[in-house]
């Protein structure tokens, strides 16, 4: 028993170090998400075409940040008042709402699992601050524009998803397509962009506008190149 206690420790060591271990390889490389290896594993499956930031249209990272994530540039993985407004509406019995970043979004789709947890959300928090760490905002921003689930037939990153919602690359997204696009999160299997909902293209409305007044929004991206080993 006790040399099974041990075993047992000795692996929930290092499945929680393992992230920290490998985040900073994740500076080059294009990384899969856990939920494109759950796919792969049961047969289903998983389109996903890699595209370096430079080549996604500048509004799509800027409507993503607008929509998701307004802080992004400036906050080191997590926006605290966010998390505190969304933890006191759960203690006063209000609707949940969701506060992660696009970091937090990021660790969760490389290293954990979907769905609302306690313990995948205190895995995720310190998991998105060290992301912040070993990694430049631009690389953070170009992981989940690939690694994000952006259709309902396994189509993974932003350049699928367009591909399949309007027969077009990524690079050529209008500000209302990106805003579609980015509307269907985090659900893209019930919302669509090809044949919008009433709701989806509400969405995209509030998100062309967001994006349209927030100058300066995706700055960090737009000034920065994801850093490459040599």
């Amino acid at each position: 028993m006790l040399r099974a206690l041990r075993i047992a420790l000795l692996l929930a060591l290092v499945f929680l170090a393992a992230p920290y271990v490998l985040a900073p390889f994740y500076r080059a490389g294009h990384p899969v998400s856990t939920l494109m290896i759950g796919r792969w594993v049961v047969g289903a499956p998983v389109m996903r075409e890699w595209r370096d930031l430079r080549h996604f249209a500048p509004i799509l990272p800027r409507t993503v940040i607008a929509a998701e994530d307004a802080k992004f540039c400036s906050h080191h993985g997590i926006d605290w008042d966010a998390l505190s407004d969304a933890i006191d509406d759960a203690q006063d019995g209000g609707a949940a709402r969701g506060a992660s970043t696009i970091t937090q979004q990021v660790a969760k789709n490389l290293f954990l699992w979907p769905g609302r947890s306690v313990i995948r959300k205190g895995l995720e928090i310190p998991l998105a601050m060290w992301l912040e760490v070993v990694l430049p905002k631009a690389r953070i921003m170009e992981l989940y524009l690939n690694i994000a689930e952006w259709g309902p037939s396994g189509q993974f990153g932003a350049e699928a998803g367009a591909k399949a919602a309007f027969g077009r690359p990524a690079s050529g997204l209008s500000p209302q397509e990106a805003a579609l696009l980015t509307a269907m999160l985090p659900n893209p299997v019930v919302r669509s962009a090809k044949k919008p909902s009433r709701g989806v293209r509400r969405r995209a409305g509030i998100y062309v506008a967001r994006a349209r007044a927030a100058a300066g929004l995706a700055d960090c991206v737009a000034t920065m190149r994801p850093a490459r080993f040599p």
